[in-house]
């Protein structure tokens, strides 16, 4: 899977592990509370990638529109 969406990456003390956001998708986040945290970067944007993959495919089961990737111009 190529990433296109906007990929917020940060180590969080309390978590001990790197989290990841997407803005562009609400609600997607790879974090501790959904099990989907990396203890390395790359851990953590693979996990990500995963994240993103079910977002999209819940999202299409509902009908709901994907959003376009616009980067990080939109967000920054």
């Amino acid at each position: 899977m190529s990433i296109k969406y906007e990929l917020i990456i940060y180590w969080s003390e309390t978590d001990a592990a790197f989290i990841v956001e997407v803005p562009e998708l609400p609600g997607c986040m790879a974090q501790r509370a959904c099990t989907h945290v990396g203890q390395t970067y790359v851990e953590a944007v693979t996990n990500a990638e995963i994240i993103i993959q079910e977002w999209i495919e819940t999202a299409q089961e509902l009908g709901r529109s994907i959003p376009t990737p616009k980067g990080r111009s939109l967000y920054a």
